[in-house]
């Protein structure tokens, strides 16, 4: 099966990736050579056509994830597609569909339909649900499973899946996760421990990665090893669970690469300002440069309500130092399932961290160049089509109309600009 990562190893030019060089900077032959090391990713499921794919890694732009989905108390679709078209329009690059609640099938499915660009899954969630559904114990979550449950996935188009294949049983057996404060917070990695804590086993997902990537493999999905222990709280930061994760996650990624499917490495998490830097020469270090999809990383633990803000922080610092994709953070992030307005607010503020960062890294200026330009000329509707949130421009602007149209009401006639452009000839 030709997938984009074996076309890649032989230098050979997939449309795929050829639909990437419109929005990148990069040639075609040191694209191609990237996504042969390991170093970018496509994630496109070759089952499907997507409206607007993204290459995600070394010397692209930054890229956003939004997170939608259904719970057990919260399961209408309807609600969910309408996220997932806020999160589009205001610029994520993805989806994830996070969904635990409702007709998991039927979610997943009106998702990938209606969506224009990659979606992603983390098939534990449906594997827990089912099991659970069925009347059935978590520890009695068998291989087979979970191998009918990603191949599920895959044939339905999804681009990318989350494989908490990475905590294993000596990481949870020790003494070191009783030093924790908030223990394991990922979902999908406190399903696992569950499940080997009651079987004395190995993570099903480590022990049979290969039969797993050969799935992948055949719907050319991209993996993105999630971090089963990332710290979720500022305490836990940068302690030893989190560390050894990361070398099994390269680990893994290595055999994945040899099966030619793509890989991301998911990170933290909660991490204080002065440990990004660290966390994240920690990661492209480890694992050889592979694209790296940070949550947040949020910076307090104490914003809650604003944890947008907390997360778009820690984004920007963490993609100026090499981070490639930013997983929004909402501002009911640890209080309730996002609404649409939560999800909007989310990928804004992640928007402006990613933007923020490729300005750093990129020199990606052209666009605040205009806009500067634009208010010295004092053009509001060009100033509107520039600016991240168009129609919350124009409100603003509508609400507080001066008394000349061609300066804003916190100046009026003292308008620095204005008195600039008449004075300094």
């Amino acid at each position: 099966m030709h997938t984009i990562l074996g076309n890649a190893k032989k230098n050979k030019q997939a449309d795929r990736v050829k639909d990437m060089l419109l929005q990148e900077s990069l040639s075609t032959e040191v694209l191609t050579e990237r996504i042969a090391k390991g170093q970018v990713v496509i994630p496109y499921n070759n089952k499907k056509i997507l409206k607007k794919p993204c290459a995600i890694g070394m010397g692209l732009s930054t890229k956003i994830n939004a997170n939608i989905g259904t719970s057990e108390d919260a399961s209408n679709v309807n609600e969910e597609l309408q996220k997932m078209k806020i999160a589009e329009k205001y610029g994520a690059d993805a989806v994830m569909d996070l969904s635990t609640g409702g007709n998991l099938d039927k979610i997943r499915h009106e998702i990938i339909q209606k969506s224009g660009i990659p979606v992603g899954t983390v098939p534990i969630y449906q594997i827990a649900m089912d099991t659970i559904n069925a009347g059935k114990d978590i520890s009695e979550i068998t291989i087979k499973n979970i191998l009918d449950t990603i191949e599920k996935h895959a044939k339905d188009g999804i681009d990318f899946v989350t494989i908490h294949a990475g905590i294993k049983k000596e990481f949870i057996d020790g003494s070191i996760p009783n030093k924790r404060l908030l223990g394991i917070v990922s979902r999908g990695g406190a399903i696992l421990l569950e499940w080997m804590k009651k079987n004395n086993k190995q993570n099903p997902f480590y022990e049979h990665f290969s039969e797993i990537l050969d799935i992948l493999n055949q719907y050319d999905v991209t993996i993105s090893l999630g971090d089963a222990l990332r710290p979720g709280c500022l305490k836990d930061a940068t302690d030893n669970l989190q560390i050894n994760e990361l070398f099994a996650l390269e680990e893994l990624a290595k055999i994945a690469n040899e099966h030619n499917v793509q890989v991301i490495i998911e990170g933290p998490g909660h991490v204080p300002i002065n440990q990004i830097e660290t966390n994240i020469l920690l990661q492209k270090t480890i694992c050889n440069n592979r694209p790296f999809y940070v949550l947040g990383p949020i910076v307090t633990d104490i914003a809650v309500g604003y944890d947008h803000i907390a997360g778009a922080i820690g984004g920007a610092i963490a993609a100026w130092h090499g981070a490639d994709f930013l997983c929004y953070v909402t501002p009911a992030e640890h209080l309730r399932l996002p609404n649409k307005d939560d999800v909007k607010d989310g990928v804004i503020a992640s928007k402006i961290a990613a933007h923020a960062a490729d300005i750093a890294k990129n020199n990606d200026i052209q666009r605040d160049i205009q806009m500067s330009v634009c208010r010295r000329m004092r053009k509001w509707t060009k100033q509107a089509e520039l600016s991240l949130d168009p129609e919350k421009f124009a409100l603003y602007r509508k609400s507080a109309m001066p008394k000349t149209e061609d300066v804003c009401s916190m100046c009026g006639n003292l308008c620095s600009i204005k008195k600039s452009d008449e004075w300094l000839v």
